[in-house]
């Protein structure tokens, strides 16, 4: 299939059509079930499971915890763009994405079901790294079909619907993990969403082929080379990256130990629900701003500025974390966050798909991109640990969150080719 205006195959080349509500609705979906399948874990489960697990195993429920999550952060650091270049040169009648949607999906709940049966920290590592594994080829694939069938400037839009699935795959991945009736059950209950979710989307929407003959030469030298992307050669690339990743660090340190920062810090009567109460405020105060902030954007035709303002406005919020240790610090920290985090959802992805090198590697590229965000789920753990352990607890954790991103704010500013 031949794209018309310019001659290229219609897999790759810019595309000009804007797409539908249906399509954008079924694209979400497929991500929010991602993120209820990573989220549920990450907020409740995985700290319950540490904490069963961590009496007489000679480690502390915060050091268990940082292990398991930054050995499966480890995971998608490589599996995301490795996934992203195997979706970029796949020929199935279904599609370049469908298949690894499918898939990933379909993987990530039957690892979501063993990681229920965990008996101790080495099977519930194991668990969560096959839980990583999978399920990042599915979100390869999805945020891959973003560049392949939207055009620049309905991306922020776009981006933006994306980062409210996102949000309520936290949110629906923390309830349903708090409300399920138990570790099991609550694994069991992501994993049912996480396969069903992505079904509108692989069942209703065809995918773009790409013929054998457009598809290059394989030898496993070329593959591996093209994960690397020269700084020099591609410095808004990497700059867009560098900044991706320091906020997503600083957002990452907040995260973490938000459990027990409301049991041991804040003595909070019921932390799980606590952790809830945060997640939804949060959640809301985001999804007030994601697809505003993406559509905003695209309407001007800017986003760094969106990007700049955002970040500085999530570092005051990590900030006062460390200066306001109280519930309603707490309450209100998590809703001024969602402000911030929202805009730069939507509008930072949209800003890494206008700075991609290659219609080829879309897949690729933005599973490189997207090791800023997996890259923080294996550096926060080993920071965060030791602040917290020895280094001046949960106060000195949030004033270094704080800085991170800051300086992810303000390094936006490095992009040259992006207005």
């Amino acid at each position: 299939m031949t794209d018309l205006s310019g001659g290229a195959p219609a897999a790759l080349a810019e595309p000009v059509e804007r797409v539908g509500r249906g399509w954008t609705a079924s694209l979400s979906l497929a991500n929010g079930a991602i993120w209820v399948g990573w989220y549920g874990p990450l907020q409740i489960l995985l700290a319950s499971q540490a904490e069963d697990f961590a009496p007489g195993s000679g480690m502390s429920k915060e050091t268990m915890l940082a292990w398991v999550t930054g050995a499966g952060a480890a995971v998608s650091l490589v599996s995301n763009p490795f996934f992203g270049a195997l979706s970029d040169r796949t020929t199935s009648r279904r599609g370049r994405r469908t298949p690894w949607i499918v898939a990933g999906a379909a993987g990530g709940a039957l690892s979501l079901l063993l990681l229920a049966g965990a008996g101790g920290v080495w099977t519930m590592a194991a668990g969560w790294c096959l839980v990583q594994l999978t399920l990042n080829a599915a979100f390869a694939a999805v945020t891959a079909a973003v560049p392949d069938r939207v055009p620049r400037l309905q991306r922020g839009s776009v981006g933006g619907w994306l980062g409210a699935a996102q949000i309520l795959g936290v949110v629906g991945g923390t309830g349903l993990a708090t409300v399920a009736g138990g570790i099991g059950a609550g694994y069991a209950a992501c994993a049912v969403f996480t396969a069903v979710g992505v079904l509108p989307y692989v069942v209703r929407h065809q995918d773009l082929r790409l013929a054998a003959a457009d598809r290059p030469a394989w030898s496993w030298r070329g593959f591996l080379a093209g994960f690397r992307l020269s700084p020099r050669r591609y410095p808004d690339l990497a700059w867009a990256w560098l900044t991706r990743f320091l906020i997503n660090l600083s957002n990452a340190l907040v995260l973490l130990y938000l459990l027990y920062y409301l049991r041991d810090r804040l003595h909070y009567g019921d932390p799980d629900k606590g952790v809830l109460i945060l997640t939804a405020v949060n959640g809301a105060t985001l999804l007030a701003t994601v697809v505003v902030g993406g559509v905003w954007s695209d309407r001007t035709g800017r986003r760094k500025p969106f990007v700049i303002w955002s970040g500085l406005l999530m570092a005051v919020a990590t900030a006062a974390l460390a200066g306001w240790q109280t519930w309603p610090g707490a309450i209100v920290a998590a809703a001024v966050l969602g402000v911030g985090f929202g805009v730069f959802t939507s509008v930072d992805f949209a800003l890494m798909t206008d700075v991609l090198p290659t219609a080829l590697d879309r897949g690729k590229d933005l599973g490189v991109i997207n090791v800023a965000n997996a890259l923080p789920q294996v550096a926060a753990p080993a920071l965060a640990a030791p602040i917290v352990t020895y280094l001046g607890g949960y106060r000195v954790l949030y004033l270094v969150a704080a800085v991170i991103g800051l300086a992810g704010a303000v390094l936006v500013g490095r992009i040259r080719g992006v207005d």
